[in-house]
């Protein structure tokens, strides 16, 4: 992560991301990591691994899967029981589903990724705003995609659908929220070095450094300049932003379509 990046836990945060996303870059020490059920490799992030592990240890509790929703009052009342407050939500978990054409797609396949990608920030944002409204205070920021704003991705039409959704509830909640004092942002990350993007069965493969070659920008991103996008909109720098999706993908949506 950049030195020069203002710190993000000078308030509650939650943070929803998979331990091997990109969006666990962006807390040095927040109020929780969990886990969505990834099957990556954890030391493609060891410090967001290392904080789950922290808070496992510290709450005698084990990850949770963010397709349950009766498990995320239980999570977010212990973050508020033990920090007092929940300032801010990153929603970051989601997976890119298996490689298929819809026609051959799997259903349960289509419901997971669904599940996991969609009706997770459903979820965790149902949870956390009783909390915030009541405080007429709170930022929230969602992750989507380019794929769920302005690029196709041929057999992942699963994927774009679920990050599309994600990019309607983040618009329809910053003007349901706003008198509430409450802003709700997204980021739409372009391909970006994660464990999922490095999956030959799930995105590109060991070979995605070559996407660099038709990114005008010349290279994939690093989860780091995904983190210091939220970092942002997290922040007072942020204030005046609201409904926003923010699109971080080395010029690729500008420069190529």
């Amino acid at each position: 992560p950049s030195q020069e990046r203002a710190p993000m836990n000078f308030k509650p945060a939650l943070l929803a991301a998979a331990l091997a996303g990109l969006a666990a870059s962006a807390l040095a020490d927040p109020a929780v990591i969990y886990d969505m059920g990834g099957k990556f490799d954890k030391s493609f992030n060891q410090a967001a691994f290392d904080g789950a592990e922290r808070w496992k240890k510290e709450t005698g509790k084990s990850y949770l899967d963010v397709r349950h929703d009766a498990e995320w009052k239980v999570l977010v009342d212990d973050v508020v029981a033990r920090h007092g407050k929940l300032d801010i939500l990153v929603h970051s978990a989601g997976i890119a589903g298996k490689n298929a054409p819809l026609d051959e797609y799997d259903l349960d396949e289509w419901h997971r990724v669904i599940d996991i990608d969609l009706n997770g920030a459903f979820y965790v944002n149902r949870a956390v705003l009783p909390g915030m409204k009541a405080r007429k205070k709170g930022a929230i920021v969602a992750l989507s995609s380019i794929m769920g704003v302005a690029y196709g991705w041929d057999e992942h039409v699963h994927y774009s659908a679920a990050k599309s959704g994600v990019v309607g509830l983040v618009r329809g909640l910053a003007v349901e929220l706003a008198r509430d004092g409450i802003r709700v942002n997204g980021v739409a990350p372009g391909y970006i070095r994660t464990a999922q993007l490095l999956s030959k069965e799930h995105s590109l493969g060991p070979d995605a450094d070559k996407a660099g070659a038709f990114i005008p920008m010349g290279r994939i991103g690093e989860p780091e300049d995904i983190a210091d996008v939220i970092l942002f909109l997290g922040s007072k720098g942020a204030r005046y932003m609201t409904g926003q999706v923010v699109v971080v993908d080395g010029g690729l949506l500008v420069g190529r379509y």
